[in-house]
């Protein structure tokens, strides 16, 4: 497994750039709030302090938003 800390500040993903990641990712937010958008979902999926989410291997998804004030934590866990 490979553990991180991601500090976000308004990131959005680039237009038209997907994930696409060989490991799965389980992502808890620990701070601020963000949108993920995944390639099979028409509407995005909210997260907020508490939230959390398992990525499948290869299921396309990008961050749409992110909190413009104040910084947006998250905690990801990547594994096969």
């Amino acid at each position: 497994i490979r553990i991180e800390r991601i500090v976000s500040l308004g990131h959005a993903s680039p237009d038209g750039f997907w994930y696409d990641q060989d490991q799965a990712e389980w992502v808890l937010l620990l701070r601020g709030a963000a949108l993920l958008q995944f390639d099979d979902e028409v509407q995005p999926v909210p997260l907020k302090p508490g939230g959390f989410i398992d990525i499948a291997a290869h299921r396309r998804h990008r961050v749409t938003w992110t909190t413009p004030d104040e910084p947006t934590i998250w905690l990801a866990v990547h594994y096969d």
